[in-house]
């Protein structure tokens, strides 16, 4: 078991008297969303309380799933297996990818992070074996040049998805970091 950081004690701590304090009740709610709609969006910090109060969602309202630049980078994986379930086990009835400007995903260069990488301790020698094992690390570790390529990307790999209805509405969206503006794209399909 890895040690305990200050991080962690500090979390742990703050918990034990939200708990105590009951401090869990206004968040009140079941799983299904009230709006209907999954929101897929960055994990950038800037939209954690941002994004929400921008679309008017309050907890309970949408099931939210996070990834770097919003992307759905494998139709069979993880974001959109949990699209899915969304649809078919929790009542959505709408998608909304939300990407933002000044997405650190915009030119993400996979040689830098790799680089990176190496300097913490990963070896050249696992980083060929994943290349020789079929996985396109390039390809994978690379971001877009542009924030709305990235969004589009999304919908439309969502969009064609063979399991998912055709009912089911799919859109992207931008959001200012900033201000919280919500910029509806016209997403070629």
């Amino acid at each position: 078991m890895a040690a305990r950081t200050e991080l962690l004690n500090n979390i742990l701590e703050f918990n034990r008297r939200f708990v105590t304090n009951r401090e869990y009740e206004q968040f009140e709610t079941d799983r299904f969303p009230d709006k209907k709609v999954v929101v897929l969006t960055c994990m950038d910090t800037r939209l954690v309380e941002l994004l929400p109060r921008a679309m008017s969602l309050r907890n309970g309202d949408a099931k939210v799933i996070k990834s770097a630049g919003a992307v759905v980078s494998h139709p069979f994986g993880s974001i959109m297996r949990s699209i899915l379930v969304a649809v078919y086990s929790l009542g959505v009835k709408e998608i909304m990818v939300v990407g933002h400007h000044d997405c650190g995903m915009a030119g993400l260069d996979c040689g830098q992070i790799l680089e990176k990488a190496k300097s913490r301790g990963i070896s050249q020698d696992t980083i060929d074996t994943l290349i020789h094992s079929g996985i396109d690390l390039e390809k994978w570790m690379t971001g877009f040049s542009r924030v709305d390529d990235g969004v589009n990307m999304s919908v439309n790999l969502i969009r064609r998805h063979p399991l998912l209805p055709r009912d089911v509405q799919v859109h992207g969206l931008l959001i200012s970091p900033q201000t919280g503006e919500l910029e509806l794209l016209s997403v070629p399909g």
